[in-house]
């Protein structure tokens, strides 16, 4: 298991804008950062998780605020979890927060001839 004491450590492991782990994570601090998180064939187990997109097997944390997030079996978050999407590989995963609640990211308008509605984006016709 990869545990990561401090931000300058997680931000050290950052390549290309991917932090990527093998195996398990444990994060014994919160953090910030302006990349994707995926852990192949692990778990994230950590305070509060601020990223770009975040692909893990099972996601536990205070809080949680991502671009999509996408898991194997269970992600939860104690207080809230803050996103664009968020969806279990598995057919039964669950996604909750214990006490607080998911609120999603609406999607920002760059043109306003196009809509994006569930990541597919439609052309309106003038």
């Amino acid at each position: 298991m990869k545990i990561y004491k401090t931000q300058r450590q997680v931000e050290k492991d950052i390549k290309n804008g991917v932090l990527a782990i093998e195996g398990d994570v444990k994060f014994k601090c919160s953090i910030s950062i302006n990349a994707s998180i995926v852990v192949t064939a692990g778990n994230i187990d950590a305070l509060n998780i601020t990223a770009g997109n975040i692909t893990a097997g099972n996601i536990t944390a205070r809080d949680i605020n991502a671009d999509d997030i996408l898991y194997h079996a269970v992600c939860f978050a104690y207080k809230n979890i803050t996103c664009k999407s968020i969806k279990g590989t598995r057919e039964n995963a669950k996604h909750f927060c214990l006490d607080g609640e998911i609120t999603f990211k609406e999607e920002k308008q760059t043109n306003p001839k196009e809509i994006v509605i569930d990541g597919a984006t439609y052309i309106l016709k003038q």
